[in-house]
């Protein structure tokens, strides 16, 4: 058993909009995102099943052609390959969490990330 405590993970500014803490398990991959107003996060897909919690804030998900907004309290899934973009409404909080972990993320491989 691990335990962790998001007061302690490394806070990584991915650019001026998107910071991000992760949490890599053998299995999982967790990631607690801060995005600004108007971060936007562009068209990707990753083998990985993804399910966002949104804790804060508000997000426009664009899956497989489809639009969906996802306000505090809510939780959206996110099938493997799909691809998917994000739009974001305002300042929000949200914790993903991958299946299985984020070998991409583990490489440094996440430039989309950066832009």
């Amino acid at each position: 058993m691990d335990l962790y405590d998001w007061n302690r993970v490394e806070r990584e500014q991915m650019n001026s909009r998107i910071a991000r803490k992760v949490i890599h398990t053998a299995n999982m991959t967790i990631a607690r995102l801060e995005l600004r107003k108007d971060a936007a996060v562009p068209e990707h897909s990753h083998v990985n099943e993804q399910v966002s919690m949104v804790e804060r804030g508000a997000l426009k998900f664009f899956i497989e052609g489809r639009e969906q907004i996802v306000r505090a309290g809510e939780v959206l899934a996110i099938p493997p390959h799909a691809p998917h973009a994000v739009e974001v409404l305002e300042d929000s909080v949200v914790v993903d969490v991958f299946s299985p972990a984020r070998e991409d993320w583990i490489r440094g491989d996440d430039a989309y990330l950066r832009k």
